[in-house]
């Protein structure tokens, strides 16, 4: 029976919404983040030396990092080939948004939103009007000019079609869900109705909600 270490309001929801669309068995091994610091339990440790989810075992194997749970579970179980495409531009397409997803989008939401937390942070009174213009010149100078591209481009390809590759979900759309969702959270997506469709579109999915009923409420953090 696979395993998911499932931490509450993570990335480990998408391995979840996985299963549910490769119609598997599936234990939840459920972990609480800290109510102040939101961080992960260290009883995660114990599955992974750094203690971070999704992590999913699988007998004797333990597999962790959200991409290469997917690789894994595709290799092994979607013997269909039904969540990826099989050769072509269509192939390289879907491996580039699988990747995309962890090695370009998300590290900028998570600067994004350490930057947007900064100044709300304890800290004396008279340091506050220099964090908020710190962190507002890194955004300015650094973030957002590197953001918007990458919004404005994902925006132009579900302009052209339903999911990441083409009219058929794959695990591209999956591993895409959580920064998309995360984006939500940290910027007016009123400039990419596409983008605010495939989220909707998502959230909708019979397996998706399934997943959801089962791992409990998810946000973004």
């Amino acid at each position: 029976m696979i395993q998911v270490h499932h931490l509450d309001s993570s990335r480990s929801q998408r391995i979840l919404w996985l299963l549910e669309e490769l119609a598997l068995g599936y234990e939840i091994i459920e972990y609480k983040r800290h109510p102040d610091t939101a961080e992960a339990p260290e009883t995660l440790k114990k599955v992974h030396p750094l203690g971070k989810s999704p992590v999913i075992t699988d007998g004797e194997l333990t597999v962790a990092e959200s991409g290469a749970i997917i690789e894994y579970l595709l290799d092994k179980y979607d013997v269909e080939k039904r969540l990826r495409p099989t050769d072509g531009q269509a192939l390289l397409d879907y491996r580039y948004w699988l990747h995309f997803a962890e090695g370009s989008l998300m590290p900028l939401l998570v600067m994004k939103l350490v930057m947007m937390k900064v100044p709300s942070s304890p800290m004396p009174f008279f340091i506050k009007p220099i964090a908020k213009a710190l962190t507002g010149k890194i955004q300015d100078k650094f973030i957002r000019p590197r953001i918007e591209p990458q919004m404005a481009f994902i925006e132009k390809t579900l302009g052209e079609h339903k999911w990441f590759v083409g009219d058929a979900l794959s695990a591209a759309d999956i591993q895409m869900s959580f920064p998309l969702q995360a984006s939500s959270t940290r910027m007016n997506l009123a400039a990419f109705p596409n983008i605010a469709r495939f989220i909707k579109q998502i959230e909708g999915e019979a397996a998706y909600q399934r997943a959801l009923s089962k791992g409990g409420a998810f946000t973004t953090l």
